[in-house]
């Protein structure tokens, strides 16, 4: 049996779709982390390998809480599996895009030339992004109107999405927050550039890893934050569900909600000030 059968039989009930498309993310997550160490081609301060290396796996682990998420609905089970479906599919080609512009050694977002890598990747952009974004929407309705679990999870699960959505609006900010420009790519040739995630340096890097700017505001620490706000939650909530054995007043599950709901105001506040102080040109490491 195949590495990818396995994740499509296990867990029992997971949306099958979304669960194949977490294998699939992980896939270029692994190679390009092997990129990392073979291939020092370097795009705007960065190894090309980076970014289709975060992507993959961001996307993975958002696609398996959602597959998660969907087998625990109990209205709306059909729509929920076709929502997935199309999740699974847009964020394929998303991150596919973004590795296809790797390998080519030039930029996938923000790159305005007119050449087949830039024009291929913006039309998968275009079909894509957008579903990503709505369909999270829909799925949030779903989790409002019904139960998915007892009450600290109901209330992780609707703040944890709210969050994802407000993660992705932030991204639809990127594409506005810096203007025209050119670059060269890691074949030294020029990109026309049209937008960027820096505030005040709108290709900065520096942080280890995730390379988010030490130079100016990082429209992407607020977009990672909200978007895996529901993964913390979810731990905490976890966690809340073992310490109840031990400690008693953890027992009521009233007692759990409320501090998921004081952990989740409190996430929501580092989400709006990390927003706040990106926007004034701020980096992550100097915040005031």
């Amino acid at each position: 049996m195949t590495v990818l059968a396995k994740c499509l039989s296990v867990p029992r009930g997971w949306h099958r779709p979304l669960v194949a498309n977490a294998a699939l993310m992980f896939t270029p997550t692994v190679v390009s982390a092997v990129g990392l160490l073979v291939d020092d081609r370097l795009l705007l301060g960065e190894s090309i390998w980076v970014k289709p290396m975060k992507f993959g796996f961001a996307m993975g682990v958002y696609g398996l809480t959602l597959a998660w998420l969907l087998s625990k609905l109990s209205k709306g089970r059909r729509l929920g599996w076709w929502l997935g479906t199309v999740f699974a599919v847009a964020g394929l080609l998303d991150v596919g895009a973004v590795a296809y512009a790797a390998v080519h050694g030039t930029v996938s977002h923000f790159n305005n030339n007119d050449e087949p890598v830039a024009e291929t990747v913006r039309a998968v952009f275009n079909v894509g992004v957008a579903p990503l974004l709505l369909i999270t929407m829909i799925i949030a309705v779903l989790v409002l109107i019904q139960r998915t679990g007892d009450r600290a999870m109901s209330r992780a699960l609707r703040a944890g999405l709210g969050l994802a959505i407000a993660g992705m609006v932030v991204a639809l900010w990127l594409s506005n927050s810096a203007g025209a420009r050119t670059v060269t790519d890691a074949n030294g040739d020029p990109v026309s550039m049209n937008g960027g995630h820096g505030i005040g340096d709108p290709d900065g890097n520096g942080m280890f890893l995730t390379h988010w700017s030490t130079t100016g505001g990082d429209l992407r620490v607020p977009h990672f934050v909200g978007l895996h706000g529901i993964q913390v939650l979810l731990f905490i909530t976890a966690i809340l569900g073992a310490l109840a054995a031990r400690h008693g007043w953890l027992g009521d599950e009233r007692v759990r909600a409320r501090l998921v709901g004081v952990a989740a105001l409190g996430y929501s506040g580092v989400f709006v000030v990390l927003t706040w102080q990106a926007r004034r040109g701020l980096p992550v490491t100097r915040l005031d």
